[in-house]
């Protein structure tokens, strides 16, 4: 008698499963096929990314090839090249070694370079920084103190990566302005501060010396 009821049970269930099949049937495959066709498009994206990535890299190592054997004007237009069309890691590395290729050939485009690099919300914080830093070290011969102070001091928090850096440049674009007030606040932040690295400390000591030489303090 139970194998009656199991056979109709079984069968009630059949007629369920084919009713359901008939009603979402279409909609299960369509999402067994959405799955598998995200999967395949996931990993054609994987290759093609490791793909760009791979050219990005034999770009660069090329471009700094250029750039070690002295093909300055090859090299920029390289490093030109992939910061405008490499992956982002390399478009940021390119875009920095573009700046610093100009440096030597055109100094106020290598500064236009490193403060589009520094206003530029994308880039990384600590990269921005450098841009920044190195802008100031191409103007401090050139810029007044107070325009160098207006470009730096933000970064000498001391929560900024490069606050060293550009403290230093702050201490000698003031003692070159012969303000030695504000080249002596400097020189004492780097001293003081005990995360300083020793080259930082060591010059910061000589152009202390040079400022108590001077009698201006």
């Amino acid at each position: 008698m139970s194998d009656i009821f199991q056979e109709v049970d079984e069968e009630v269930r059949r007629e369920q499963l084919k009713k359901l099949w008939q009603q979402y049937g279409n909609y299960a495959v369509a999402a067994c096929l959405l799955i598998i066709v995200g999967v395949g498009a996931w990993r054609g994206y994987e290759w093609w990314e490791s793909k760009k990535a791979a050219e990005a890299g034999a770009a660069f190592e090329q471009a700094v090839s250029l750039a070690e054997a002295g093909k300055n004007q090859e090299a920029e237009a390289a490093f030109a090249k992939l910061a405008a069309e490499g992956t982002a890691g390399y478009r940021i590395l390119a875009r920095l070694r573009e700046a610093a290729e100009l440096a030597g050939t055109d100094r106020k485009a290598a500064v236009k370079t490193y403060d589009e690099m520094a206003a530029d919300r994308s880039v990384p914080k600590a990269i921005q920084d450098l841009a920044a830093v190195r802008a100031g070290l191409l103007l401090v011969d050139k810029a007044s103190y107070s325009e160098l102070r207006a470009r730096l001091e933000p970064l000498t928090a001391a929560d900024r990566t490069f606050r060293h850096s550009a403290r230093e440049l702050l201490a000698l674009s003031a003692w070159k302005a012969g303000d030695m007030r504000a080249a002596r606040q400097w020189t004492d932040m780097i001293v003081s501060d005990p995360a300083a690295p020793a080259g930082a400390r060591s010059r910061a000591g000589v152009l202390s010396e040079l400022i108590a030489a001077s009698g201006k303090v």
